[in-house]
């Protein structure tokens, strides 16, 4: 089991992504959650639950059009949807948490 807290639209130097555009943002958010899974041995379709925090609601189209980038549209993720009045940087538009089962190699 692999839990993955928050994610956030910084790249591995830490610098921001989309600033301002919330469809660049999301698409960095879940290719971070790619990296992390895919270092652990892990393929998206492990993913089994993602908690999303969004401080626009309205921004959801363009947050599940992305997602679907990412998952199997068919048997997506349990997931929940929070919007929030803000995240710990104002610049930051959303914050993705996910949990993975991979199985075991053996």
């Amino acid at each position: 089991m692999v839990i993955i807290s928050g994610q956030v639209p910084l790249d591995v130097q830490g610098n921001l992504v989309g600033k301002d555009d919330f469809a660049k943002q999301a698409e960095q958010v879940f290719a971070n959650i790619k990296n992390i899974v895919t270092s652990q041995g892990g393929k998206m379709s492990d993913v089994v639950k993602f908690g999303m925090f969004i401080v626009d609601i309205k921004n959801i189209p363009i947050l599940r059009q992305v997602r679907d980038k990412y998952v199997n549209v068919t048997n997506p993720p349990a997931s929940t949807l929070v919007q929030v009045s803000s995240l710990f940087r104002n610049d930051i538009m959303l914050e993705i948490e996910a949990m993975a089962i991979i199985p075991k190699k053996l």
